[in-house]
């Protein structure tokens, strides 16, 4: 049991601090992505609007209704994550502060 102790303090620290850095940083990155994204959407719609493009927009939503598959791969990743419970519980508890604070 003594042996047991100190690896599992080790995974909750490393998963808390690792959760916290991790929070932070996705909620920083988030959002720069969404302003670099609306600028470009943005963008597009008055090319649109002057005539200077056409925007075929079946093809747009063929396009994302192809990319949910990335969802489906998330999910499986999160389950191999559920896995190591004690450290996936410490870096979830250190990744809602982080992005709190991000």
């Amino acid at each position: 049991m003594s042996d047991i102790l100190p690896s599992l303090g080790f995974q909750l620290g490393t998963g808390g601090i690792g959760g916290f850095i991790v929070g932070y940083a996705i909620k920083k990155i988030s959002k720069l992505v969404a302003i670099i994204i609306g600028l470009f959407l943005v963008a597009l719609i008055y090319l649109s609007t002057q005539g200077i493009i056409s925007i075929n927009y079946g093809a747009l939503w063929d396009w994302l209704a192809g990319s949910s598959g990335l969802l489906g791969s998330a999910f499986s990743w999160l389950v191999s994550a559920i896995s190591l419970l004690p450290f996936a519980a410490s870096l979830i508890a250190g990744l809602v502060p982080g992005f709190k604070v991000g």
